[in-house]
């Protein structure tokens, strides 16, 4: 039942209203309102309990600090869209200018509504504040919203209208949400394409560590901004995290300012010169930013994913196993290759077959082809009919890839259309693979490819797309004026999607970008799945696919079993290793299986029926990693909501400090329930070290309560390294 307390009468006339204490799931948020200025985080964190209106005007009270020696004369207050008019100092919550006039605000609130036990978009919002403001010397308008989730994540945005004449020019928006003086160090991520969300820690000392993307996408970039105490990890130690829910250029700080120390995380869109020019009555709104509360990484993550979890949109039928053909036959695309890689996929209980780049015209390698979304005819004389029945003939369902936003200058389209590639100055960006960026924002060009996508997605049976988003976006403007064009790129591509989304409702799309270069929460409104990586290198995985997981639930990281040896790195891997690095995600093969001996694609068999079995859990449980003591050893796994199962990994990533190595402790478990403890199949056969190397109760199992089990913990088996063993817990 929607609840709502609405302010009616101008704030100064009425009298200053306590803060308001917002909680959800072990969170409270603590908002001051009062006074006519901006709203204030006084407290993010840890749940308060019950504090009644007295001990809400104290905690007010007691968090105005002294004036110090050399700074303005009275208190600065950090607001949730900071202003140097107040004397902050640090990154402002709004640039920009009109004509050279008006680069600092000065709002003053008009109006505070705050509902509770509402919807957006169908997905439950606990809690919701909307805070309407205006600067009438700057002629803006200000509109911020903060929503606090049933888990407990929170979210906000701000809209801002110009409200007088001629034309502000913003810079950016940048929302701020305070951490307290414990946060002292970060946790951020970076990386390329290959090797994607790879950590970096580092003290939180006094400045602003800045994390900008200027491609468009990300491999480098930071997925999430995240801030604890000193040795935090997935089971312990306070975390406060931002992520900017934008598929564009972003920005995401850690600030701290001096003299006071006080410590924010926050972040935004990165414009670039010139993209939004407000002219009067004229709107922009910032992506959300989105902030998430722990006492460890795992309840920080948690609450991301419950939130996604909670959208009507979110994938809810079981995620079908699949195959991609890329690694197996790249561009040789031969019908009879292909339907006897559709057998072979259809035999191991494979559900899905995607047919990867190479079906257009003139595609024959990468040089040519991207815009032209037709079936290449001298192929395909019959067009992909013959390929398409024949998969869903097995029981299959069939997927195509497609890469909408990208243009070779060797196609029917670029030759055509030149004024529709990303440019400016009067110069074509540099290639990269060979192609540009088409000017989705010109009408002609986003009509274009709507049309052909629309046209094949009509004429086959297709249930799943592959978007495919292959380079940078360098010197990105508009023809023929030049201004620079990502903001209006990522809009019309999302118009893109959402078009045809609502044209074909049967379609799951997938979110790749070289891999894993635009993962984020605005492409995962309208996507079903991300690609996490190019690379399928298991070893690489461990780590790539444990940072995407902080953000992404398990049931949308594309995660395949490759080939035995990897096409990115050149490393050998036992399939066990493959396999069981696949099954926490949205299991995929992406290997040529006719050329796999008859014990592989028996084993490969094995895995997907695995999953089969256990994806319920898979995708519906609590993720769980835990912080082992050897550094040779990743534990990670998935735990029923309801704590009577679990699925639980210990992968040997290098030759471990200890032999044996030790008991390992599962925490995450029901104290009170007793468990039967077994080797989970087909990672249940170990090759140990030597003659007595696996512990006495791993043929039989054992049973062990969830209070034994995190505390005292089971015997591990010594294995060799780039091995994983598999452990099934159930309630006896």
């Amino acid at each position: 039942m929607t609840q709502t307390s609405p302010v009616a009468a101008p704030l100064a006339d009425r009298p200053v209203p306590s803060p308001l204490h917002l909680s959800a799931a072990g969170v409270s948020l603590v908002l001051d309102v009062s006074e006519g200025m901006l709203p204030r985080v006084l407290h993010w964190g840890a749940h308060l309990g019950d504090p009644g209106p007295a001990e809400l005007e104290q905690l007010r009270a007691t968090a105005v600090p002294p004036v110090s020696s050399a700074t303005v004369d009275h208190p600065v207050p950090l607001a949730l869209l900071p202003e140097q008019s107040a004397g902050w100092l640090g990154t402002p919550g709004v640039t920009g200018h009109r004509d050279g006039a008006d680069f600092s605000t000065a709002f003053a609130v008009d109006d505070v509504t705050v509902t509770h036990d509402v919807e957006r978009d169908g997905a439950p919002v606990a809690h919701r504040v909307v805070v309407t403001a205006s600067d009438e010397v700057a002629r803006l308008a200000l509109r911020l919203e903060l929503e606090l989730l049933p888990d407990g994540a929170l979210r906000t945005r701000a809209g801002l209208t110009s409200t007088g004449d001629g034309v502000f020019t913003l810079g950016g928006i940048d929302l701020a949400l305070p951490v307290p003086r414990e946060a002292d160090e970060i946790l951020d991520f970076t990386g390329r394409h290959l090797r994607e969300r790879s950590p970096q820690r580092h003290p939180f000392v006094a400045g602003t560590h800045l994390r900008e993307s200027r491609r468009a996408r990300a491999h480098d970039g930071t997925l999430l901004l995240l801030a604890g105490r000193h040795g935090f990890g997935h089971r312990s130690g306070e975390v406060w995290g931002v992520h900017v829910a934008w598929s564009g250029n972003t920005r995401a700080f850690a600030e701290q300012v001096m003299p006071s120390g006080t410590r924010v995380l926050g972040g935004g869109e990165l414009l670039l010169a010139g993209e939004v020019r407000l002219a009067e009555g004229e709107t922009y709104t910032s992506p959300w930013l989105y902030g998430s509360y722990g006492d460890g990484l795992d309840a920080l993550s948690h609450r991301f994913h419950a939130y996604l979890r909670s959208r009507p949109r979110h994938p809810r039928t079981p995620r079908k196993a699949l195959i991609n053909v890329w690694e197996a036959v790249y561009f040789d695309h031969d019908l009879t290759r292909l339907t006897a890689l559709a057998d072979a996929a259809a035999a191991a209980g494979i559900e899905r077959y995607v047919l990867d780049d190479g079906w257009f015209r003139g595609r024959r390698d990468d040089t040519a082809g991207l815009g032209d979304w037709v079936v290449d005819p001298d192929v395909w004389p019959d067009g992909l009919h013959p390929l398409v029945d024949h998969v869903t003939a097995a029981g299959m369902e069939f997927g195509l890839w497609f890469e909408p936003e990208m243009v070779n200058p060797d196609s029917d389209l670029a030759r055509r259309h030149p004024e529709w590639i990303l440019q400016t100055g009067g110069r074509m960006p540099p290639p990269s693979r060979h192609q540009q960026v088409l000017d989705l924002a010109h009408p002609g060009a986003w009509d274009h490819v709507f049309g052909q996508m629309d046209a094949i997605l009509t004429e086959y049976a297709i249930g799943y797309v592959k978007w495919d988003h292959n380079r940078d976006l360098v010197d990105a403007g508009h023809t023929p004026t030049g201004a620079a064009g990502v903001h209006a790129q990522t809009l019309a591509a999302y118009r893109l999607l959402d078009a045809l989304r609502a044209r074909h409702p049967q379609v799951e799309f997938e979110s790749c970008s070289g891999g894993g270069g635009r993962v984020d929460l605005g492409i995962l409104e309208r996507t079903d799945r991300v690609w996490t990586s190019d690379t399928i290198d298991a070893l690489e995985r461990q780590t790539i696919e444990a940072g995407t997981g902080l953000l992404v639930p398990p049931e949308m990281l594309g995660s395949h079993i490759g080939s035995p040896a990897s096409h990115t790195t050149g490393r050998h891997h036992d399939l066990s290793f493959r396999g069981a690095t696949a099954l926490f995600g949205h299991l995929g093969v992406e290997w040529d299986l006719t050329a796999a001996t008859p014990a592989e694609r028996a084993e490969v068999a094995r895995w997907v029926a695995t999953y089969q079995e256990h994806r319920d859990l898979l995708h519906h449980g609590r993720t769980l990693r835990t912080d082992d003591p050897d550094p040779a050893l990743r534990v990670h796994g998935v735990v029923a909501l309801d704590g009577r199962e679990a699925v639980v990994a210990v992968v040997q990533v290098a030759a471990g400090v200890w032999a044996p190595p030790g008991r390992l402790r599962i925490p995450g478990l029901d104290p009170g329930t007793t468990y039967d403890v077994r080797p989970l199949a087909p990672a249940d056969h170990i090759a140990p070290h030597h003659r007595g190397g696996l512990p006495r109760w791993w043929g039989h199992g054992t049973r062990l309560s969830g209070r034994s089990l995190a505390t005292v913990g089971v015997q591990l088996p010594q294995q060799h390294p780039e091995r994983t063993v598999l452990l099934h817990l159930t309630a006896a």
